[in-house]
């Protein structure tokens, strides 16, 4: 799988913006060149320069560091959300999978229900009751974005649980607990893998519009989003910051559906006998 991920031109490229995104989101305190929350107001609103190499915010605050500051916010809330709905996921679809008929049917009735509401939507609506914080945002976001990787994982142990090493674990008394999560759910994370990477994609999205619209991570924490929101109201003065945080949210969300697909082009049955 691995040489196959490193033929990928387009998956290579992927995993070197992944790489540098959470290269860049670690050794912040390091590169940052100023820190985010320092205000200026000599500074205000400041081109792209050899002191401020992005610019500056209304406030005089440094656009490259508080960039460099926002991806760990991006990063944290993608990782974070997609490990909450791949648990939650797995769960729900290994238990509707391996156990079947009613218990199966309830699951899958949840799912759908879960599906017929649009997600976005979804998550506005918890966090208009919620306190909006960067904690409450990955929560929301893992408990309402689980339901694909269910279907995924569900399918995988409808498969598996006709194999026989399965069959062989239920002769042998196993614990259905054990062999769920010992036997089976190892072998069905091939496809969450992927689901999994395309969501970090996603989530990073999703933070990055609430921000935006002012019920995502709030101020003066650095976030993509929240300068977006800032630099509409000065699109016509300070491009930059406009276009910064935009093409930084492009880049990130690019990367990892490159690296996503790249995985699950790696994964597929049909390729594996190539090479």
């Amino acid at each position: 799988m691995l040489g196959r991920l490193k033929g990928n031109p387009m998956a290579v490229a992927g995993g070197a913006m992944v790489l540098f995104m959470l290269v860049v989101s670690i050794l912040a305190p390091v590169i940052a060149p100023y820190n985010p929350y320092t205000i200026d107001p000599n500074a205000v609103l400041q081109p792209p320069s050899l002191h401020h190499l992005l610019g500056t915010d209304h406030l005089g605050r440094d656009l490259l560091s508080r960039m460099i500051y926002g991806a760990q916010v991006s990063l944290k809330v993608g990782f974070v959300s997609v490990g909450i709905a791949t648990v939650v996921g797995c769960v729900i679809g290994a238990v509707a999978g391996f156990y079947g008929g009613w218990v199966d049917a309830v699951l899958m009735r949840l799912v759908d229900i879960m599906l017929c509401f649009p997600t976005f939507f979804l998550v506005l609506a918890v966090l208009a009751v919620v306190e909006p914080s960067i904690w409450n945002i990955m929560a929301v976001i893992g408990v309402t974005s689980w339901m694909g990787i269910a279907r995924l994982v569900r399918a995988e142990f409808l498969s598996l649980k006709e194999r026989e090493f399965v069959m062989a674990a239920k002769v042998l008394g196993i614990p259905p607990r054990r062999i769920i999560f010992r036997h089976m759910l190892p072998n069905a994370m091939a496809p969450v893998l992927v689901a999994a990477t395309l969501g970090v994609a996603g989530a990073i999205l999703t933070e990055s519009a609430l921000s935006f619209l002012g019920i995502g991570v709030q101020p003066p924490t650095p976030s993509w989003g929240s300068i977006l929101a800032v630099g509409k109201d000065y699109i016509q003065v300070a491009w930059w910051l406009s276009v910064f945080p935009g093409f930084a949210i492009l880049v990130a969300v690019l990367g990892y559906n490159l690296l996503g697909e790249g995985i699950r082009d790696a994964l597929d049955p049909k390729l594996k006998g190539e090479g």
